[in-house]
């Protein structure tokens, strides 16, 4: 007799128990009910978003390092490390100034600030002050400095990622230096040690539906839905820009690398929706770092890629900068000129790099740009604090995806990326689950896949472009194939 099919309410169950992104889901609705029904009780639930960020962070570190020095020591070659390095930033600064540009575009043609009518004496420009905590982005020079660590122990200390990619790059190089010879046992801690902190996510990760309660309830109880009635052209018009920026980020992948990236968004729905309950694109950063990597592009790009990403490659805060700048001038009556915007551009190209992890870093670069041209009131920036936090969604989306297609097109013109492995694994041929486990779908595998070594791949084990190392035949047997019942439930 063939099995008897479960009933609904057990389908639903099971998924709710096994799929984290159903999980998250209902986080996220039920977040968005309590915040509106129970505000002042809404406005208590901070800590449970605040206590699982702080948990990510204390892990990001950490992994960064182990990823980057493994890559490198694998890779053996420091040079090819180099060339990734400078073939990332290339790719930020165009796909940043291009976001720039969107952004002042779309506003220019729109309009979202015109007929407000808006005198900026009115304005609190105290409550930007309150907003930022008196502080500011850092100049050129600061960031510079800033980026190279004053200890060993400080740079983890302190969760700087750019001075902990400088150490990281350091202890790379004096492994590929000294050889394995000589410092035998290094190499095997350090990817030891990679492993018990993707563990460590994975049992973080299973917090992650009531933080995602937490930080919706907050959001809806302290902001309310009003504000998108107040300020509703200019939200739709930064989505409508961030989704057309999207849409050529997809193109862009497409032409480079020959992927799909709404195939790419579907293998990362999880982490995707996470880091739209939570706000922050850091509270996925691990689990995106370990998917990247599954899906065929090589440690040591990953690891220097993303990271570097983070500070250098803010699409989705570029965007809103520039609509941002323009929304104020327009509110308040000032007309600016062609070269002005030209200056906006240049202002925002340099201030945006200098926003990662400072608070109220918009606001600081929108100030800055206000201050630069002379021509808009700095107390007009208070315009935008009843919108921001609906503007994060947007921010998190385009953030996210602008670096994970930076990392893959990075790869491709290295010759870092298995795109055969990439392609399997985006058509769901190979499934990653929430632990990092791999199973291949029998239905959607290719004649003789199932026998094939190295389709069970271990994490770390991606080798150079093109040819994933071959694990023993008796590893790769020990391993059975899944039914397709069981891997669609654990892939959600």
């Amino acid at each position: 007799m063939p099995p008897s099919v479960p009933s609904l309410p057990r389908r639903v169950a099971r998924m709710l128990r096994t799929s984290l992104f159903a999980q998250v889901g209902c986080a996220l609705v039920l977040g968005i009910v309590v915040g509106k029904l129970w505000p002042g009780f809404a406005a208590d639930l901070q800590p449970l978003g605040d206590g699982f960020i702080r948990l990510i962070k204390t892990i990001i570190s950490p992994l960064v390092f182990c990823v980057v020095v493994v890559g490198i020591a694998k890779a053996g070659d420091l040079k090819a490390f180099g060339r990734i390095g400078l073939k990332a930033l290339i790719w930020f600064e165009v796909a940043s100034t291009l976001a720039l540009v969107i952004g002042l575009l779309a506003a220019n043609v729109v309009q979202p600030g015109s007929g407000m009518n808006v005198d900026p004496a009115t304005l609190d420009a105290s409550a930007v002050d309150a907003k930022t905590g008196g502080g500011h982005l850092p100049s050129t020079t600061e960031f510079a400095l800033n980026a190279l660590p004053t200890s060993f122990i400080g740079a983890f200390a302190e969760n700087s990622l750019l001075q902990v990619l400088v150490l990281a790059c350091l202890v790379g190089a004096a492994l590929l230096h000294l050889g394995h010879t000589k410092v035998p046992q290094v190499l095997p801690a350090i990817e030891q040690a990679q492993e018990v902190i993707f563990a460590i996510v994975g049992f973080v990760m299973r917090l992650a539906p009531i933080a995602v309660f937490g930080a919706m309830a907050v959001l809806i109880g302290n902001y309310g839905l009003g504000v998108i009635e107040t300020y509703g052209k200019l939200i739709v018009l930064c989505y409508l820009a961030a989704a057309l920026f999207i849409v050529l980020l997809a193109v862009a992948l497409k032409v480079v690398t020959g992927l799909s990236l709404w195939k790419f968004l579907r293998y990362i729905r999880e982490e995707m929706l996470l880091a739209l309950g939570t706000a922050s694109t850091e509270s996925v950063l691990p689990r995106v770092m370990q998917k990247l990597r599954k899906a065929g592009a090589r440690d040591d790009a990953v690891g220097l890629v993303l990271p570097t990403g983070y500070s250098f490659n803010l699409d989705g805060a570029s965007l809103y900068l520039s609509i941002g700048t323009l929304f104020i001038a327009q509110a308040v009556g000032v007309d600016l000129s062609f070269g002005q915007q030209v200056t906006v551009i240049l202002v925002l190209m340099l201030t945006s790099k200098g926003m990662a992890g400072i608070p109220g870093s918009a606001f600081l670069a929108l100030s800055a740009t206000a201050s630069s041209l002379g021509a808009i009131p700095a107390g007009a920036v208070a315009l935008l604090l009843g919108v921001d936090r609906i503007m994060d969604s947007m921010r998190v989306v385009t953030n996210l995806l602008g670096n994970c297609v930076a990392v893959f097109a990075v790869c491709r013109w290295e010759g870092a990326l298995d795109r055969e492995r990439a392609k399997k694994v985006l058509d769901g041929e190979i499934v990653v689950t929430v632990d990092g486990e791999e199973t291949v779908t029998p239905e959607l595998a290719k004649p003789g896949m199932l026998e094939k070594p190295g389709m069970l791949e271990k994490p770390g084990t991606s080798g150079t472009s093109g040819t994933p190392e071959t694990p023993a035949p008796e590893e790769s047997a020990a391993v059975p194939a899944r039914t397709t019942k069981e891997t669609a439930t654990e892939a959600g």
